[in-house]
């Protein structure tokens, strides 16, 4: 964990590009992140779970005009529906 000063800084160096996000979440999603972060070789969890919302949604505007993304993106958004608790 981060001490108060340096969370200052860090606040104070990027306050006009970032926000912190502090969010608990299963020992399952911080491997995942891990994996991704190793795999596409990202600086940490944190850039993993930004490459994370990039791909989807450019995964979500490839949708719009191509059937197998739209099909790909909904088989996803259904299996996560269904096995939500895994993950949340």
């Amino acid at each position: 964990m981060a001490t108060a000063k340096s969370q200052g800084r860090w606040r104070s160096k990027n306050r006009y590009v970032k926000t912190q996000l502090n969010v608990m979440a299963r020992r399952l999603v911080h491997d995942d992140l891990d994996e991704i972060a190793e795999r596409y070789a990202l600086r940490g969890k944190g850039e993993a779970v930004g490459f994370a919302s990039f791909v989807t949604k450019g995964i979500m505007q490839y949708a719009e005009h191509n059937d197998e993304a739209r099909r790909l993106l909904a088989l996803f958004a259904e299996a996560f529906a269904r096995d939500r608790d895994l993950y949340s």
